[in-house]
């Protein structure tokens, strides 16, 4: 007997928002903006958000720039939408009732030079660096000791909890892709995948919120928790960046204007969560030709004056897909 279609009044209304997950580097570090929670929403941070009003705004993005404006006293510049998040049960109710709500989310990056840090704190909002979300996510000082401490060992038993259950792929072929088992390698872009198999396994604060499980049974908890499903707005913005700045130049949206080549490499192993070898890297930003010297110098080390460079626009008119195309780690 084939299902009956749903008649419009059988579904319950819906609701759009619009979620931003704001970078910027500041000192080495990448970080997402977080604001605090409002009355009855617990105590984490979450992520700027606002509800999509066609009446006031024509588009989903201006709609959310006047919502982060709003919320941050920051002004956007570079914005993308990610992905729509609606799976029911995101905002941790029980009960289901009342509008449905469904969130557009948006990777937006920033200067952390740009901004007004007086009218940034005045707001409540706070820059959060984003491995005290995803501390598993960097490798610049090699692999983290908690993957072999803390995840793996209960990840691999529980992909074997209900390996006799067809399933494709397997829990454990996806751990052994997402996380770099066997003979697979570590792949920095798989950040979703790897945060939705320790939410699966009920290791991640959200997954008792959710009440998935009643304990992630781990002492220390794996990164800062956020409230709903911010955390994992966060890691598909962290995915979607990490394979952006390898075919398009967004890394110079995080960048001053001018700066060094060590400035740029930091910045780069900042965000792809890796060390790279400095001759390597330099040889791959060359060749690129993403780049072009202004003919000064800076002495902000306090040794030899390193030569400043800025971003080569004309770069954008020569090739489809310009960015830095990293190799195998140094």
């Amino acid at each position: 007997m084939e299902p009956t279609a749903t008649e419009p009044g059988d579904i319950p209304p819906l609701r759009i928002g619009l979620n931003a997950a704001i970078v910027a580097v500041t000192n080495h570090t990448p970080n997402i903006l977080a604001v605090p929670a409002s009355p009855g929403q617990g105590a984490a941070d979450g992520l700027p958000f606002g509800p999509f009003d066609p009446a006031r705004q024509r588009t989903f993005e201006a709609s959310l720039r006047a919502s982060v404006e709003s919320q941050t006293a920051l002004n956007l510049g570079y914005v993308e939408q990610l992905y729509t998040f609606g799976d029911r049960g995101r905002q941790m109710r029980s009960d289901e009732q009342g509008a449905h709500m469904v969130s557009v989310g948006y990777l937006a990056l920033t200067r952390a030079d740009a901004e007004n840090p007086e009218a940034l704190h005045a707001t409540g909002a706070r820059w959060r660096d984003w491995y005290e979300l995803f501390p598993w996510e960097d490798w610049r000082d090699g692999r983290p000791g908690m993957l072999d401490a803390a995840i793996l060992p209960r990840l691999l038993p529980w992909a074997v909890e209900k390996a006799d259950q067809p399933q494709t792929p397997s829990r454990m072929a996806r751990i052994r892709l997402a996380f770099g088992l066997n003979d697979f390698p570590w792949d920095e872009e798989r950040v979703l995948e790897r945060y939705e198999l320790l939410y699966e396994a009920g290791l991640l604060t959200e997954a008792v919120a959710d009440q998935r499980v009643s304990s992630t049974g781990l002492t220390v908890p794996l990164g800062r928790a956020m409230r709903f499903d911010h955390r994992r707005i966060a890691a598909t913005a962290v995915q979607r960046l990490r394979a952006k700045i390898k075919y398009r130049p967004v890394i110079f949206e995080l960048m001053p204007p001018d700066f060094t080549l060590t400035q740029l490499q930091t910045t780069v192993e900042a965000i792809s969560g890796r060390h790279l070898h400095k001759q390597n890297f330099r040889r791959l930003v060359e060749g690129a030709e993403l780049v072009e010297p202004t003919g000064a110098a800076s002495s902000a080390t306090g040794g030899r004056p390193a030569a400043l460079y800025k971003f080569r626009a004309k770069i954008l008119e020569e090739r489809p897909a310009p960015g830095l195309r990293l190799g195998g780690r140094g």
